[in-house]
C-alpha cells in the first residue's frame, strides 16, 4: 500500500474478484435452498399404479368412442355418433360440393339445437 492512501491495482483486482466469487457463492447458495423447499415429494408407487389404471381407463373409453357407433344425447334427436374412420371418409366425400355440404350442415344444426319459441305479437297487459 502506498502513504497516500490510494490502493495498488492488484489489492483493487483482488477485492473485486472475492466480491465476485462472494456473489457467486450467495447465487448459489441460494439455488440449492430453493431447490430443497421447492422439490416435490416422491410419488408412491400405489398413485403410480392408480394413475396409469386411470389412464388406461382414459385411452379405453376414448378408443371406443371413437371406432363404435353410439347416440349423441338421446335417440330422439337423430344424431349417430359414427367410427372416425366412416366420418372421414363421408367428410371427404361431402367436401367435394361445398355448397351442398353446407346445406345440409346448416339444416343438421337447426334440428340437433333447440330453438326458442317466437315472442308473443301482442305485449302482456300487465308489463
Amino acid at each position: 500500500m502506498q502513504m497516500n492512501g490510494s490502493l495498488s491495482k492488484k489489492t483493487i483486482f483482488a477485492m473485486y474478484l472475492l466480491a465476485g466469487l462472494g456473489c457467486c457463492l450467495i447465487v448459489f447458495a441460494v439455488v440449492k435452498v430453493t431447490q430443497k423447499y421447492t422439490r416435490p415429494e416422491p410419488v408412491a408407487q400405489t398413485k403410480v399404479e392408480t394413475r396409469y389404471k386411470n389412464l388406461a381407463e382414459v385411452r379405453t373409453t376414448a378408443d371406443a368412442t371413437l371406432n363404435t357407433y353410439g347416440w349423441v344425447g338421446s335417440p330422439t334427436n337423430g344424431f349417430v355418433r359414427l367410427p372416425i374412420q366412416q366420418a372421414m371418409e363421408i367428410t371427404v366425400a361431402e367436401g367435394k360440393n361445398p355448397a351442398a355440404a353446407r346445406s345440409n350442415l346448416i339444416a343438421k344444426a337447426e334440428k340437433f339445437y333447440f330453438k326458442p319459441p317466437p315472442p308473443p305479437a301482442a305485449p302482456n297487459k300487465y308489463e
